[in-house]
């Protein structure tokens, strides 16, 4: 009987636990989309007593826990003893961090063999670690130590660029699609001090007076032409961050060297636009797609499944969908408590006929089916939905909607089997962890979900993984002539995303989503 594990990572930020049962990953959910607020620091009951009740497991059924550093803020020691009584029939197992990113990448990448790099701020102050991955082994081979960190130059620019540094990274990634990278030369100045191919960051650009705008010393003003006693010329602000994404994804590239197969993961990795230049420039590319901190409780998991409990069969890697699922009478319990009017759909094609006469509409629609996805990207479960033939698709969903910044484009979701039709993108699609480009002849049509001239998110559906969605696709296609919708995560205000009934209610009723499809009830405003 093979072994069953908990995975617990991220403690300290990003909160997340998972489940293998019977060879299988049965269970994955993060704290803050349980909790709804966050509390760094403290351990994720909530999501711990629920990835338990998903697997259908108990706590005295956990033969391994495993935990992904750092796991605490005080004496490492007295933390184990708590998890010790915590969990007292369990065999406890601590895993690195950066081995616990490489583990989570590599193990579900189904590779062989691989170059495996995990790319972070500083996670155990180590910012970046080469290993290589042969059959079920991993051995570290180079080692990147903070405060020579990719990752926090990129904190440094999203200061500069007057984001918080540490959570809007995502926004500077986004907003590099629409600049031009006359600035890379000064950010290779920055990583190149020596000829290794690996970063060593120089100092000279790096002002430790300087407690604003990201640190940046007067040489930096000056490479860049700018003025540091005036505020960032708004004209740059693009520039500089497409020089960044550049200038990294070059770094990495050179990191990784001449290997063909590779795998990424750590913070760094969930930007989509360094997956996309990754997959040009090797032959098989393998992302974790919660790439991040939360990502580590599938790597200690893993870890512990190989190596200590020498198991050598690999878990497979199905689908993201690893949350809770909610049943009609518990969906209903929900409407009715909140006194609201609803329809109920009897049948699938009758419930997928309305969702596509509202998007016919020009309405946008809430979507919360199945089970709910791991990680900070809507895959089809937990997704807020528009017609791309819908004109103003993209101004209601940013400005009415989500409150956020215009260049901040939604993911087009196609079916995977017809997605090379509409567009030139990678296998990471699938989970919404690359970019590709549009096709010329239909780049008007979805202009409003364009990244500069031709580039755009995609999100590969497939019919097997995501069948209700994959459906609901295939009938947009079927009156409209486009089997693609515009995808953006069911969340509203900086928020995780829905997990529950209730959450999906309030959030449909605090913003301008016209209708909501939770399992068959149907509301409408």
């Amino acid at each position: 009987m093979p072994p069953t594990v908990l995975g617990l990572g991220g403690l300290l930020s990003d909160p997340a636990c998972c489940v293998i049962r019977n060879g299988e990953l049965a269970s994955a959910i993060e704290q803050a989309k349980v909790s709804r607020q966050d509390r760094p620091g403290e351990f994720p009951d909530e999501a711990l007593s629920l990835a338990l009740e998903v697997a259908g497991l108990s706590q005295r059924d956990l033969d391994i826990v495993a935990v992904a550093r750092p796991f605490t803020k005080g004496t490492e020691s007295e933390a184990q003893l708590r998890l010790r009584a915590r969990f007292p029939t369990s065999e406890i197992v601590v895993v690195e961090h950066h081995q616990a990113h490489a583990a989570s990448a590599y193990y579900l990448s189904g590779f062989d063999s691989a170059a495996v790099l995990t790319v972070d701020r500083a996670g155990d102050y180590r910012s970046a670690v080469l290993f290589r991955g042969e059959d079920n082994r991993l051995t570290p081979v180079r080692e990147l130590y903070f405060p020579d960190s990719l990752g926090d130059l990129f904190n440094r620019v999203t200061e500069l660029l007057g984001y918080n540094a540490r959570s809007d990274e995502h926004k500077v990634q986004w907003l590099s699609a629409f600049g031009e990278p006359r600035f890379q030369h000064v950010f290779q100045k920055i990583l190149g001090k020596n000829n290794s191919g690996w970063p060593q960051i120089d100092r000279a650009f790096i002002d430790s007076d300087r407690l604003v705008e990201g640190g940046f010393s007067a040489r930096f003003y000056q490479e860049c032409g700018f003025d540091a006693s005036e505020p960032l010329p708004e004209s740059a602000r693009a520039d500089l961050a497409a020089s960044l994404e550049r200038a990294v994804c070059d770094s990495i590239i050179k990191m990784l060297g001449p290997a063909q197969r590779v795998c990424i993961a750590g913070g760094l990795a969930m930007n989509a636009i360094l997956i996309s230049a990754l997959e040009k420039s090797f032959r098989d590319v393998f992302v974790q797609p919660v790439a991040g901190n939360a990502g580590t409780s599938l790597g200690a998991a893993l870890y512990a499944w190989h190596n200590l409990a020498d198991q050598t069969a690999r878990v497979p890697f199905r689908t993201l969908c690893l949350g809770p699922a909610y049943s009609p009478h518990e969906i209903k319990r929900v409407l009715e408590n909140c006194k609201l009017r609803f329809r109920f759909l009897v049948t699938e094609n009758e419930l997928i006929g309305e969702a596509v006469r509202a998007l016919n509409e020009n309405k946008i629609v809430g979507w919360m089916q199945g089970r709910m996805e791991f990680g900070p990207r809507a895959l089809g479960h937990r997704s807020i939905l528009a017609s791309p033939l819908n004109p103003y698709s993209t101004e209601n969903l940013n400005i009415y909607i989500k409150h956020r910044e215009i260049f901040r484009k939604f993911a087009a979701s196609v079916p995977a089997e017809v997605a090379s039709e509409y567009f030139e993108v990678g296998p990471n699609a699938r989970f919404l962890a690359t970019v590709g480009r549009i096709r010329p002849r239909y780049r008007e049509t979805f202009s409003a979900a364009l990244l500069g001239p031709d580039m755009i998110r995609v999100h590969t559906v497939d019919r097997e993984e995501t069948p209700l969605y994959h459906a609901l696709l295939t009938r947009a296609g079927e009156q409209t002539g486009f089997p693609v919708l515009y995808n953006t995560s069911f969340n509203l205000f900086g928020d995780p995303l829905v997990c529950t009934p209730r959450d999906a209610v309030r959030s449909f009723y605090s913003s301008g989503i016209d209708d909501l499809f939770a399992g068959n009830f149907h509301l409408e405003k």
